[in-house]
């Protein structure tokens, strides 16, 4: 009798007072800007870079290696459409710093975990 009285209460404390857990509201909209953010991180190190003078190869470890570091513990990564993002960038690439010539292969390393 004891263990059902104890058991009912217990029951209806944790009715009354649990609070809702809501997922992670990630929309289309959030994840485009996310998207947008990482590829205007990317095409201002990697412009800023080649404008020192710094070769080629150089300037693209550096702003993979940059863009990794900086976005490397966001909970959106999961979600990232990876030819997107590649899209977004060399067409940033074309628009911001005339670099026609960028070949999206090369962005293969740039992954988050």
């Amino acid at each position: 009798m004891i263990k059902r009285i104890i058991t009912i209460f217990t029951i209806t404390m944790h009715l009354l007072f649990s609070s809702q857990v809501y997922s992670l509201d990630t929309s289309s909209q959030t994840l485009e800007k996310y998207t947008k953010k990482i590829s205007n991180k990317f095409t201002r190190t990697y412009c800023n870079t080649t404008k020192f003078g710094i070769s080629y190869e150089g300037a693209l470890a550096f702003a993979i290696g940059e863009t990794n570091k900086e976005f490397k513990n966001n909970k959106k990564n999961k979600l990232i459409d990876y030819s997107l993002l590649k899209n977004s960038i060399v067409n940033d690439l074309e628009n911001n710093c005339q670099a026609f010539d960028f070949d999206i292969n090369d962005l293969e390393n740039l992954k988050f975990n």
